[in-house]
């Protein structure tokens, strides 16, 4: 698995820059609008103060949404995971100048997409459900942005396929099949979305058609957000199995188990949406149930995660750092190392999401849980915790070995994840509970008329919440630009942080190397938790709803 010889030519890693560049860029401003609704929720209400810039809380919502849910995460993972596939596979892209022009498709599509956000012409929310419309051109930049992260995908798929040919019977090296694994489970899952905006939501926002089936799009929509939420953690998973064991001086536990549970997230990330449609009631309980049975099976792939890396890490405690004890090991991990403490704070943080996700996904919780709080407490426990804290850990390595600059500020960099940790835990914590007494999401709380007194500390919390990540947020912006920018040329020796497996990867069995059965397998679940449903409310459109803007 280790390839120490292989060095990333100077044109792909200004390449792989410029994803970090406009991904970073992305979400320094979404991450501007977040202590905003985090203060409003606890009685700060700032909007009238930055008018006639930004008219009203929900245009913020939407691009703290758009960018830091959609934006900073697309343009993150494919930048990462054209390095992993390029350095995994120890050769160049099969064609490059495909992978560059998704790159610009994706750019072209985040333009088009933030104009009319800015612009007010599209406070639709990151979920853009109708009867809410937006301007086309919001549409329109959304199904770019996904299609050129399928021409990058297309890019890592031929490579890939070369690498194949020229290596037969030899294993495919984790890091980059996980990437490509991670890709090919992005190319199927968005065809949800792609169906939903180029069929109805487009077609709807330039008069083509009157109206819109909200039923219909939501079930569309879900197709991909729930996988979106897997889209976000698999390039995590990648460093914390491929990567963060040799950061850590030891060894991946097994490689059998990570190829395993790769596979099992691709096989189920997709026909599980149901399970955020539980109170729709168009949809007959049998689908519902069905849905939260998958939901739940998901929990064994992220069950053998768990084990993997923890068993990873405790073996590179005592055999490399003299640990010792069920839980003392843990201490003497290079928690000063700010790559290595971000992602287990980040791990620690998405345990409790994890946790938060099978709650979610139990019908009778979900009744009293749904569009309440709850939910963005959660999720702020997977795309700004699991993800967000892992993709920093990776760029203060990432971002030296690209521009061979030391990381400036080493220390500030560890405060800015200790900081965003603690930050996270008041914030996320506050959510969970006002959200179990009953509070909405996607509402100005602070404004309300309505706030019931056992509400307000834990909305206070909220606001202090948000504010410390956001102090964590600038202290991370500041180390990577300083970085990046640095004026004094100061050289890094840094090498890719490739961990060996245990066992000679060689050895893991060969079914674990062959796509073909995952991919039917993957295809006839989609279809018999999907098929049915998707025929008869295609069967049965009705395309009444004439929504419009209401803000």
């Amino acid at each position: 698995m280790s390839t120490p010889n292989y060095e990333v030519s100077q044109a792909d890693k200004k390449f792989i820059g410029l994803h970090l560049l406009f991904a970073t860029a992305s979400l320094f401003v979404g991450i501007l609008f977040g202590p905003l609704q985090a203060l409003e929720h606890s009685g700060l209400d700032l909007y009238p103060y930055i008018k006639p810039i930004f008219q009203s809380y929900y245009q913020g919502l939407t691009i703290h949404g758009v960018l830091n849910a959609l934006v900073w995460t697309t343009f993150f993972i494919t930048g990462f995971l054209t390095l992993v596939v390029i350095f995994g596979l120890k050769r160049d892209l099969r064609y490059p100048k495909l992978n560059r022009v998704g790159f610009w498709v994706m750019v072209v599509g985040l333009v088009t997409t933030a104009v009319p956000i800015l612009l007010d012409e599209a406070t639709v929310l990151y979920t853009f459900y109708p009867p809410l419309k937006a301007h086309w051109a919001f549409y329109a930049g959304l199904t770019l942005i996904v299609v050129g992260s399928w021409i990058e995908g297309y890019g890592f798929f031929f490579t890939f396929a070369a690498w194949r040919k020229e290596n037969p019977g030899v294993r495919s090296p984790l890091m980059a099949l996980m990437a490509v694994i991670t890709m090919a489970m992005w190319q199927i899952a968005t065809l949800g979305i792609a169906v939903e905006i180029l069929t109805m939501l487009l077609p709807w926002s330039l008069g083509l058609i009157e109206g819109t089936d909200p039923q219909l799009a939501r079930t569309y929509f879900w197709f991909t957000g729930h996988p979106l939420v897997y889209f976000w953690l698999l390039p995590a998973y990648i460093s914390w199995y491929a990567m963060l064991p040799k950061q850590v001086g030891g060894k991946l536990f097994s490689d059998a188990l990570a190829r395993t549970a790769f596979w099992l997230f691709f096989l189920l990330s997709t026909p599980l949406g149901f399970h955020h449609q539980f109170v729709d009631p168009g949809i007959p309980a049998g689908w519902k149930f069905l849905h939260a049975m998958l939901t739940y099976s998901v929990f064994i792939p992220s069950m053998l995660t768990a084990f993997t890396v923890i068993a990873s890490l405790e073996r590179a405690a005592k055999k490399t750092h003299g640990g010792k004890g069920l839980l003392s090991w843990i201490r003497v991990l290079p928690w000063g190392d700010p790559s290595v403490s971000a992602q287990l704070l980040a791990g620690i943080l998405f345990f409790f999401g994890g946790v938060g996700g099978l709650t979610n996904a139990s019908y009778n919780v979900n009744l009293v849980l749904h569009n309440t709080a709850w939910v963005p407490g959660h999720f702020h426990l997977t795309v700004a915790s699991a993800a967000t804290l892992s993709f920093w850990g990776i760029s203060y390595w990432l971002i030296p070995y690209l521009t061979g600059k030391e990381l400036k500020h080493k220390k500030l960099a560890s405060w800015a994840n200790w900081i965003w940790f603690v930050g996270m835990i008041i914030f996320s914590n506050a959510m969970h509970v006002v959200g179990l007494l009953g509070a909405p999401r996607r509402t100005p709380l602070g404004l309300a008329p309505y706030i019931p007194e056992e509400w307000n500390g834990h909305l206070l919390r909220v606001g202090i919440g948000g504010s410390i990540m956001f102090i964590g947020a600038c202290f991370y912006f500041y180390v990577v630009a300083r970085t990046a920018w640095a004026k004094k040329y100061e050289p890094a020796n840094v090498e890719i942080p490739a961990a060996e497996s245990v066992h000679d990867p060689q050895q893991t069995p060969e079914w674990l190397d062959k796509w073909v059965p995952w991919i039917i397998a993957t295809v006839a679940l989609i279809i018999i938790a999907y098929g049915p449903q998707l025929v008869d409310q295609i069967a049965n459109i009705s395309l009444n709803s004439p929504g419009g803007k209401f803000w």
